[in-house]
């Protein structure tokens, strides 16, 4: 009788931690809906994309766009229309594939003003191109 007696005392004992595995899932969970919702909130951050570390520019036959916020377009510092653009860019592109040209857009331009010029550059086939920034 006394055995029994014992052996009920050692099974009803009472189990004083916590089990931890629902406590890491639980986190590594919230853990991975943050970083999955990380990038579209990044997404929602206002910037000023003129802004930017600047690098060494290839100044040496390269010709230079710039985009006023009247919305003028400019290259190599004399006025153009951009039907006229495309032209004299295809016209540069056809004697000289390596030709460079580097984009200046004033910061208060409407983004799409600078979208239009690249898709220029996209269709006269010039893949040298930089958008020239100033630094912080």
């Amino acid at each position: 009788m006394g055995l029994r007696r014992l052996a009920r005392k050692k099974d009803s004992k009472v189990i004083n931690n916590i089990d931890m595995t629902s406590l890491i899932d639980l986190t590594f969970l919230l853990l991975i809906t943050f970083i999955i919702t990380m990038p579209a909130i990044e997404q929602g951050i206002s910037v000023k994309l003129p802004q930017g570390k600047t690098d060494t520019l290839p100044t040496k036959k390269s010709n230079v766009v710039t985009l006023d916020v009247e919305g003028r377009t400019y290259l190599n510092n004399r006025e153009i229309t951009l039907e006229d653009l495309e032209r004299t860019l295809g016209n540069l592109a056809a004697e000289d594939p390596e030709v460079a040209v580097l984009v200046r857009g004033d910061e208060r331009l409407e983004y799409g003003k600078v979208v239009r010029v690249m898709k220029i550059l996209y269709k006269v086939r010039i893949t040298r191109m930089a958008l020239v920034t100033q630094s912080d």
